[in-house]
């Protein structure tokens, strides 16, 4: 699965943390700030980026466009000289086009949450009568938005584009390699299936699912710090009473709390989900037999193979309906936890309008952050039933025996 797309993954994973890690570390240490000899200096200490579409190309950001370019390229040389890879264009630069794009859109995510303050507050101003806020002033706002939401939609209809090239090329990589080493392939049980289905179903299920780990990730990182200013205003949570930083921890937590709800209340839906491939498969098999072979297929053995599926399905709806009742309350809680924790600053009169949108988004986008694994469970059930079948699949390559999950016999089914 990765060294299809990768030159040598255990190398170069290792090598895009080091490298990762270390041009952060330059960027933090006095990087940032280089970029002044090219007419692109920082941000002065205590201004802010503009409330508007002209952010994405102030002098400070266009500098770290430029920076992470440079530090792209010289990796990519770098592995272009190491470990040459015919997907090396693809895995590498188109990573990290994607990581870079998907930084971007969490960048117009940040970009609206600014402009949230100073138009609520400015509707709040509105509405309470002879404050001079005009019609112009209204429209002119919402302009502004207008001009954030455009850039953040062409950003997030490029990178679905690059992402589903992206994916497919490295089914692609998949389907060449398990080809070069079909001889060997070819006899273990559900080997088409697992070329062509679960090569699909891999791509497909991860286009979705790592770029959304990916978006949870980033979104994270440039939301927190502004959660952690805002909780310094906010101190008090309900029953609980006075907690420094009071949202960080009321995010964190509830967050926790139900990744952890439904990791414990599906913990058996992946090996059933494997297991229902498993059974899916023999029966399939048994039947593409019976196209060529007057002896296979037989009635009793297709509805015994049936029964089989039948049971797996019907042991899977009782676990999912358990499953879904917790994912389901959780979410709905989820919806007024924000109102609940801010109940006693709304109360005292310590928010304007403005504020309290920003820290309702704020908090929802680091919920959501936090929720990755809630919001994403069932898709991460199944990629790991894919990947269980893929990893038996390939022990034959590197030399390995047909094993039970490699090798089905209909007793093994059973």
């Amino acid at each position: 699965m990765l060294r299809s797309f990768f030159p040598n993954p255990p190398l170069f994973f290792s090598s895009v943390v080091v490298w990762a890690l270390l041009c952060i570390g330059l960027w933090q240490m006095g990087a940032s700030g280089w970029g002044a000899a090219i007419g692109l200096p920082p941000l002065a200490d205590g201004d802010a980026l503009p409330v508007d579409v002209s952010r994405f190309w102030a002098p400070s950001l266009l500098w770290f466009y430029l920076y992470y370019a440079l530090c792209v390229a010289v990796f990519a040389a770098a592995w272009h000289v190491i470990d040459r890879h015919r997907w090396q264009r693809w895995s590498i630069l188109g990573s990290a086009l994607i990581i870079f794009m998907t930084w971007f859109s969490v960048q117009t995510s940040v970009a609206i949450n600014a402009w949230y303050g100073p138009f609520w507050d400015m509707i709040q101003q509105a509405l309470g009568g002879d404050s001079g806020v005009t019609v112009t002033d209204i429209y002119t706002g919402m302009l502004s938005f207008a001009g954030i939401a455009f850039v953040a939609v062409t950003v997030g209809v490029l990178n679905y584009f690059v992402v589903s090239h992206y994916i497919f090329r490295w089914r692609w990589a998949m389907n060449n390699f398990y080809m070069q080493h079909w001889s060997r392939l070819r006899h273990i049980e559900g080997a088409a299936q697992r070329v062509q289905e679960d090569t699909m179903r891999f791509s497909t299920t991860l286009e979705g699912l790592g770029v959304n780990l990916l978006k949870a990730l980033m979104t994270l990182i440039a939301f927190m710090p502004i959660l952690y200013s805002m909780s310094q205003d906010i101190t008090e949570l309900p029953i609980i009473g006075h907690v420094p930083n009071a949202l960080v921890w009321a995010a964190v937590i509830w967050s926790l709390f139900g990744t952890v709800l439904l990791a414990v209340v599906g913990i058996r839906l992946p090996g059933l989900e494997f297991r229902n491939q498993r059974v899916e498969a023999a029966y399939r098999k048994e039947l593409v037999y019976g196209e060529d072979d007057a002896e296979r297929a037989a009635p009793a053995s297709v509805a015994m193979l049936f029964d089989r599926v039948r049971k797996n399905y019907f042991r899977l709806y009782w676990h999912y309906t358990y499953f879904n009742v917790a994912r389901i309350f959780y979410l709905q809680a989820d919806v007024v936890f924000g109102f609940i924790v801010l109940a006693p600053s709304i109360v005292a009169g310590k928010l304007t309008l403005g504020l309290l949108q920003q820290i309702l988004n704020v908090f929802e986008k680091v919920r959501e952050s936090f929720q990755y694994l809630v919001t994403s469970w069932s898709t991460i059930i199944e990629l790991l039933s894919i990947i269980k079948r893929l990893r038996a699949f390939e022990a034959m390559i590197d030399g390995g025996l047909p094993n039970e999950d490699t090798k089905l016999s209909n007793d093994a089914v059973s």
